[in-house]
């Protein structure tokens, strides 16, 4: 079974985010990264609906967020 056009555009996306360092810049510069990234994601594609495109960029954004660092617990 074929992926669908989401899971393309999911896909495709996450790749752009490891291959173009934008995981832990600044919030600015992830911001502008991220609409132009999802306007290119709009045209390549147009089957997407704006629910779907929006759902993108919230999973977009919380994958370039820098690892967190789980404390230690002092006994």
């Amino acid at each position: 079974m074929a992926p669908s056009p989401y899971q393309e555009a999911r896909d495709e996306m996450f790749q752009q985010i490891m291959q173009c360092g934008v995981i832990g810049c600044h919030p600015e510069d992830q911001k502008e990264w991220f609409d132009a990234t999802m306007v290119y994601i709009q045209d390549r594609y147009p089957e997407l609906k704006a629910p779907e495109v929006t759902e993108l960029r919230t999973l977009g954004e919380r994958f370039a967020q820098p690892t967190k660092k789980q404390e230690t617990a002092n006994i």
